[in-house]
């Protein structure tokens, strides 16, 4: 059976738990990559090290646009990405609901100013 839902591009941040060792993506389907990343599919840096709690996410209008602030992201310096984190989610919690596939609602996911 297909998957139907519409693609949206989306950047994300993991951690293996709080405060612990961050990895920033990029992908179009953001609850199919996070499947991926808890059964541990994804060889690389994620699966090496348990990279799997989805700490942050922003949802943008276009791929270029994402991989535009993956890139600018990656860039950052560590207490940057935790601020960043910190923002929407100071519990460091899961936004990623395993039992049903479903990504948690976070303030990042509603249309940002860009600066």
């Amino acid at each position: 059976m297909r998957d139907h839902r519409p693609k949206q591009p989306c950047v994300y941040l993991l951690a293996s738990r709080p405060n612990s060792v961050l990895y920033a993506g990029v992908t179009s389907d953001l609850a199919q990559r996070m499947s991926l990343h808890k059964q541990e599919l994804i060889d690389g840096f994620t699966k090496r090290y348990y990279v799997t709690r989805l700490v942050y996410y922003e949802m943008h209008e276009t791929m270029d646009a994402a991989i535009r602030r993956e890139s600018q992201i990656k860039k950052w310096k560590r207490a940057w990405k935790v601020r960043l984190i910190e923002q929407i989610n100071p519990e460091w919690r899961d936004l990623f609901d395993e039992a049903t596939g479903e990504i948690l609602f976070a303030p990042a996911d509603v249309e940002r100013e860009r600066s």
